[in-house]
């Protein structure tokens, strides 16, 4: 496979954005003008500023083998990140798999003692399968420093999780609120509201938003009528959902709309949260004149500013000369929350002798693979090179650069500009690249794309609950199937209705079987063969 340029292809102001430049400008820039210092200086004056070269050499390999170190290890990260992900979508996979294939649907209810019923059964397998999607939307929102369950993609699929420790939510007390909903900041108040609003003005993509006073569906019963008139004083600013503002957006790229539509305790914040951007993330030379145009425009203001909101956790913000601040490491209890719902419901199952002893196993391995998982990914998000090395490695770096021109303007003469630039360039730009994909989750374009991950996990998950588990006997007896090409081209159907065939004799059935195995295997030795 020849893979495409990728500086003359598909080429755009974002993927400008996406190098080094705009952080490497003002490094580059000071050690140019060092240079051009030294060079005018030795040109135009009888002072030479030069010296021997003879650890030119010496140090310059020195540092490229450490400076190559540094984005080696920074890249083993980034491939330890995709690697885990990797990981998690076929824990996510396989937990599913166990889930929907190998829970029984024939059950019996062991306090009355009657059959459950088969849609019964069925709302509780998918309800877990979509705690296995949660659980990947989770570990997203962990790593993007993005922490509770507030989410448009996330609050949809955990909604229907105990806020309390109590079973009856209306005598309960914020004491008894549970890690997940109390890490959350959820408010109890609005919770009791947002469950009525569920119970009695059920949401769907199709009707109206939830509005208040929208009319209710044909069949609503006098209770629920009753329930809309004691709700129709509130409006949407207190009480929210998941469809908000989401019908302008019905003809862009929106997966949240294949989401549960819920109302909620607070505004769900959006699945993806990059930083707004500004001609000054692409142009970061500019920032200087802004600071500038702002000192000079202040005395003429009328009334000072208003201050400038907090930002955000998973803000990303540049500095004064354009290079970019990562976000800290925050905190989230989502994912374990969601393990231990796994957990406690894998303990039920086998409480209720559900399920033998192998599939049980395959399903304690597939929770201990997403635990060990998420622990692995934070680790790559918390654990940085230790700041000595890295400091070292810059400051030894800046001297080298800084003595670049002394040492080569006895050869280059003017051109030791342009070649002091250019080193500049050239390494510190391969030791902000290792700075840069050390910590691949945030919304960088050079970050791997988490988002992508989780949606092809979506996708899956819900292709396996999409499966029928019919009976083998339904389609492998049938004229579609032909298991015994090109050694026997009939198909299985016509191979079980001619009992006068060899197969089907006592004492010829297996020998007759193994030869057109045999048969098949010459066939396929010849005919895949390149002559």
């Amino acid at each position: 496979m020849v893979a495409s340029n990728p500086l003359f292809v598909g080429w755009s102001l974002k993927k400008f954005k996406a190098t080094v430049i705009n952080d490497i400008w003002p490094e580059v820039l000071f050690f140019s003008g060092v240079a051009t210092m030294v060079t005018l200086v030795s040109e135009m004056t009888r002072h030479k500023l030069s010296f021997s070269s003879a650890m030119l050499t010496v140090l310059g390999t020195v540092l490229g083998l450490v400076i190559s170190f540094r984005t080696s290890s920074a890249y083993e990260r980034y491939m330890d990140g995709r690697r885990l992900w990797t990981t998690i979508a076929i824990a996510s996979r396989n937990l599913a798999l166990l889930i929907w294939i190998h829970v029984p649907n024939e059950r019996a209810d062991k306090k009355t003692g009657l059959q459950k019923s088969i849609l019964e059964i069925s709302i509780e397998k998918k309800s877990m399968v979509n705690l296995v999607q949660a659980y990947s939307v989770a570990v997203k929102h962990l790593l993007r420093a993005e922490p509770g369950a507030y989410y448009e993609d996330l609050y949809p699929l955990v909604c229907f999780l105990p806020r309390y420790a109590t079973h009856n939510s209306e005598t309960a007390s914020e004491q008894d609120m549970l890690p997940l909903w109390k890490a959350s900041a959820m408010d109890a108040e609005k919770h009791k509201t947002a469950h009525t609003f569920t119970s009695s003005r059920p949401l769907s993509p199709e009707r109206s938003v939830g509005r208040a006073g929208s009319a209710p569906p044909p069949g609503r019963s006098s209770e629920s009528d009753s329930a809309e008139k004691e709700l129709g004083q509130l409006s949407e600013d207190q009480i929210y959902h998941s469809l908000r503002g989401r019908v302008k957006r019905k003809k862009s790229f929106d997966p949240e709309m294949a989401l549960p539509v819920v109302y909620s305790e607070h505004p769900l914040l959006p699945a993806r949260n990059p930083p707004k951007e500004s001609l000054y993330d692409y142009l970061p030379f500019l920032r200087v004149f802004k600071v500038l145009f702002r000192k000079l425009v202040r005395p003429f203001r009328r009334s000072p500013p208003p201050p400038e909101a907090p930002l955000a956790a998973a803000t990303t913000t540049r500095t004064l000369t354009g290079k970019k601040i990562r976000p800290e490491a925050i905190d989230s209890n989502v994912p374990l929350e969601i393990t231990l719902f796994l957990s406690s419901y894998l303990a039920w199952l086998l409480r209720n002798g559900q399920l033998v002893p192998a599939v049980a196993s395959a399903f304690t391995t597939g929770i201990a693979q997403l635990q060990d998982t998420v622990t692995n990914l934070d680790r790559i998000r918390n654990t940085p090179l230790p700041f000595a090395y890295q400091a070292h490695l810059r400051i030894s770096l800046w001297l080298y650069l800084f003595f670049l021109p002394f040492q080569v303007w006895s050869s280059f003469h003017y051109l030791t500009i342009p070649a002091t630039a250019f080193a500049s360039f050239l390494l510190l730009g391969f030791l902000e690249i290792g700075q840069e994909i050390e910590n691949p989750f945030n919304y960088d374009m050079n970050d791997l794309d988490l988002d992508s991950f989780c949606l092809s996990i979506q996708r899956e998950l819900h292709e396996i609950t999409a499966h029928t588990c019919p009976d083998p006997e339904e389609y492998i007896f049938t004229a579609w199937n032909q298991p015994f090409a090109p050694g026997d081209r009939r198909t299985a159907e016509e191979m079980m209705s001619d009992v006068s065939h060899s197969y089907h004799g006592p004492e010829t059935g297996m020998h007759s079987i193994r030869r057109t195995l045999l048969k098949g295997w010459w066939d396929v030795d010849q005919i895949t063969r390149a002559r």
